[in-house]
């Protein structure tokens, strides 16, 4: 599982309802959920 810093909680979470996108400029990404806080956490660069 792809795993996203938490900016609320401060620390690495293990994306849930981890769906992949694509951004303006052609990159992958990842957006999901934090588990903990339910709070959006994103990452660029995977895919």
């Amino acid at each position: 599982m792809a795993e996203a810093y938490c900016f609320k909680c401060r620390k690495k979470v293990t994306i849930r309802n981890a769906t992949q996108v694509t951004l303006k400029n052609n990159r992958p990404a990842i957006q999901g959920v934090c588990p903990s806080c339910g709070t959006k956490v994103f990452r660029i660069g995977k895919g």
